[in-house]
């Protein structure tokens, strides 16, 4: 059974890091895509970004420039370094995971992991 561990969340002060891990494990196989939502007390959960296996990202628009992912293949484990944390930051970050895999015919079926979520505050 696949489990996805995240930690290194915690209160900082506007204008501090952090940096975010995410551990995947149990799963003989690799994750094609791994990624970042978030979710902001009374808000929907929204996409940080991602990262493919082969390192390509992508961001939230609004993210850009002050979030980082990297990911480990080896390690199965992805990292989240956030900048210039601002108030707004605020939220439950939760890492993903998702397989992608074919079936006998081709078709390919996609499989969505998620983790328990680690909370994130930005306070003075």
């Amino acid at each position: 059974q696949v489990q996805l561990v995240e930690s290194g969340g915690g209160l900082v002060q506007p204008g501090g890091s952090l940096r975010l891990s995410c551990v995947a494990s149990g799963g003989a196989f690799s994750f094609k895509y791994m990624g970042w939502y978030r979710q902001a007390p009374g808000k929907q959960r929204e996409l940080v970004g991602i990262i493919t296996s082969g390192g390509s990202t992508n961001y939230a628009d609004s993210l850009k420039g002050r979030f980082t992912i990297s990911r480990d293949n080896a390690k199965n484990t992805q990292y989240l370094q956030m900048n210039s944390l601002k108030p707004e930051d605020t939220a439950v970050y939760y890492c993903n995971a998702r397989r992608v895999y074919s079936d006998y015919s081709g078709m390919e079926h996609e499989i969505d992991y998620w983790g328990q979520g680690t909370q994130v505050t930005v306070s003075s």
